[in-house]
């Protein structure tokens, strides 16, 4: 077995994840064509303050920055000696101590970069709730809106803090507070400290198309800030579904390659 279809084995065949349900149920208030389907070119929806509407279900494109985040960087992750070291030891290691391989929530903005998983976007005018299908368990973000600061972090997580604020049409959502156990892709397996602050920024180019920008400014495993650029498309007429993480045991006594 190839290392490539070995990851994939990792991160994949461990959970137990359904198509979702609802196919034949149309998302309300979606515009559609005079032949009854999903306007997906049709202009961003807005909300009733006049922002834009990120609700709906979404998938990444393509699972490239899933595998690698720092494809769009010249030079790739501009890494720290150690943090490079980290990577190709996990490489070394058939990727077992992977997060998602031992059935742990994907971080941020690996969750939004899983491809063949797709999220759903929930908007209020306080808060955005993302819900994510993964390769792990159910995961959760809320991104406050309300004009709360960060809080003093005392408990770093998996998916940190998130506070958002609206520049023009575009949601800039500052993450902090993570754990030093996340990864942030798959092949390449970067690593983060808990220095790791992640920016997004995102935008609704239409009704079917969705962009995030992200910043990793991360100096304790970086020598400077680096970036990608997500695209998403929506998935009309569906719904996510639950996913488990069965079983995680067998991938703890892979030695080597």
């Amino acid at each position: 077995m190839s290392r490539l279809s070995r990851i994939f084995a990792l991160v994949v065949v461990l959970a137990a994840a359904a198509s979702a349900q609802w196919l034949s149920y149309p998302t309300p208030g979606l515009p559609r064509t005079a032949d009854h389907k999903p306007n997906l070119a049709a202009p961003t929806p807005k909300t009733a303050d006049g922002k834009p509407d990120f609700t709906g279900v979404w998938l990444p494109d393509s699972g490239a920055h899933y595998r690698d985040l720092s494809m769009d960087f010249p030079g790739g992750a501009p890494a720290l000696p150690w943090a490079k070291q980290i990577s190709e030891k996990r490489d070394a290691d058939n990727h077992k101590d992977d997060p998602l391989a031992l059935c742990l929530p994907p971080g941020v903005p690996r969750v939004e970069t899983h491809g063949g998983h797709m999220f759903k976007i929930v908007q209020t005018p306080r808060e955005v709730v993302i819900l994510y299908e993964t390769s792990a368990n159910d995961v959760f973000r809320e991104v406050f809106t309300d004009g709360r600061p960060l809080p003093e972090i005392t408990q770093p997580s998996w998916k940190g803090y998130s506070i958002g604020k609206w520049e023009g049409d575009t949601l800039v959502v500052d993450t902090k507070g993570f754990n030093s156990k996340g990864w942030l892709d798959t092949y390449k397996a970067h690593p983060q400290t808990e220095m790791l602050h992640v920016t997004e920024r995102f935008r609704r180019l239409n009704v079917g198309k969705l962009e995030i920008g992200v910043t990793i400014d991360d100096p304790g495993a970086y020598s400077k800030p680096w970036t990608a650029t997500l695209p998403i498309h929506l998935v009309p007429d569906t719904e996510i579904m639950e996913t488990v993480c069965e079983d995680s045991e067998g991938m703890l006594h892979q030695v080597g390659k």
